[in-house]
C-alpha cells in the first residue's frame, strides 16, 4: 500500500496497529500529520517529510511483526 495521502496513511496506521494488538505486539506511535503546510508545493514540503517518516514507521512496524511471528 503506497503512502501518498493523509487519509490513506492514517488508515494504514490504524490497520497496522489493530493487527499488532491482535498479535500481542506493541508498536511505537506513528508520526503525526503536519499542521504547518502552506499549500504552495514547496520543495521539501512538510508532507514530504511526513511520508518519509511514515514509510520508515511502516518498515519498523513490519519488522516488529515479523520478529514476533518468528518467535512464536
Amino acid at each position: 500500500m503506497p503512502l501518498t495521502d493523509g487519509p490513506q496513511t492514517q488508515a494504514f496506521f490504524a490497520q497496522a496497529q489493530a493487527y499488532a494488538v491482535n498479535c500481542g505486539v506493541v508498536l511505537r506511535m506513528p508520526p503525526p500529520e503536519p499542521t504547518t503546510c502552506c499549500g504552495r508545493g514547496c520543495n521539501g514540503c512538510v508532507w514530504e517529510g511526513f511520508f518519509a517518516a511514515a514509510a520508515f514507521w511502516r518498515e519498523d512496524a513490519l519488522e516488529a511483526l515479523r520478529a514476533a511471528r518468528a518467535s512464536q
